[in-house]
């Protein structure tokens, strides 16, 4: 299916200190690109990768696994690090996932790419839902092939502006979500860099507890969680995002100069 041009992945060519910015579940690179522009300002190159079965169509999702998604953003981060000195990953929902994937694979990938990945930065990371009904969709997807999202809820109502995003869940793409939350939280001790988590206090979409239990579980010394009170789930475009976009550009510089 052709891919909406709109919606493609980019790229800002900045400093040797880079960032790839991975968006969520059904989204798109629109959502990350408020916060890669202002990382950009301030002199960070910027990758923002578009995962595999979105932006065209829904049921172009049902065609990947959750590790297709995971080697797109690996062949990402290498050419992020070919032309980079210091490397961050960050994500939002399945982005922090596959953020915290990529974080714990870091120490394999080094082999064969230079550097390593210097600290990991979860936007509401989706590791456990409000919602049960994806427990259901491994029998689900062989009856429905999708189904369709409620509306997204945010605390500036402009945000919606700059959203790209399906209307519709895609039933297997939903078993792979599920797949790839199972499979991260095994992941979790293994995890070692420097973590910051962002979170909204006003997402319906992820538990309450999400950012907790990624941080009761990794090993990594420096750790974080900043908590906004007046966000939704898709905290990179809501009304605090500039919040989340100097809390992210602070904790580079932190890490920065720890390495030098």
């Amino acid at each position: 299916m052709p891919m909406n041009k709109k919606v493609a992945a980019f790229f800002l060519n900045g400093g040797s200190t880079g960032i790839m910015l991975i968006h969520g579940f059904t989204g798109a690179p629109p959502e990350m690109r408020l916060i890669g522009d202002y990382l950009h300002q301030r002199g960070i190159t910027v990758s923002a990768p578009l995962l595999p079965g979105h932006g065209t169509y829904v049921e172009d999702m049902n065609q990947y696994k959750w590790t297709d998604w995971v080697a797109h953003t690996k062949q990402a981060l290498a050419e992020l690090k070919s032309g980079c000195d210091t490397v961050f990953v960050a994500g939002l929902s399945l982005g922090a996932l596959i953020t915290l994937n990529l974080a714990a694979e870091d120490e394999d990938l080094s082999g064969s790419i230079s550097g390593s990945i210097s600290g990991a930065i979860l936007f509401a990371p989706s590791i456990k839902l409000t919602s049960k009904l994806i427990h259901l969709t491994p029998i689900l997807k062989y009856f429905i092939q999708k189904v369709k999202k409620p509306l997204d809820q945010y605390a500036n109502q402009a945000a919606d502006r700059q959203e790209w995003t399906y209307n519709e869940r895609p039933m297997a793409g939903a078993h792979e979500l599920l797949k790839i939350i199972n499979h991260t939280r095994t992941l979790l001790p293994k995890i070692d860099c420097p973590l910051l988590i962002v979170d909204g206090a006003k997402d319906e979409i992820i538990d309450p507890a999400c950012s907790r239990f990624i941080y009761d579980r990794v090993a990594s010394a420096e750790k974080e969680i900043l908590t906004l009170p007046d966000s939704g789930h898709c905290l990179t475009i809501d009304g605090e995002w500039e919040i989340a976009a100097e809390k992210t550009r602070q904790f580079i510089d932190k890490h920065l100069d720890t390495q030098s």
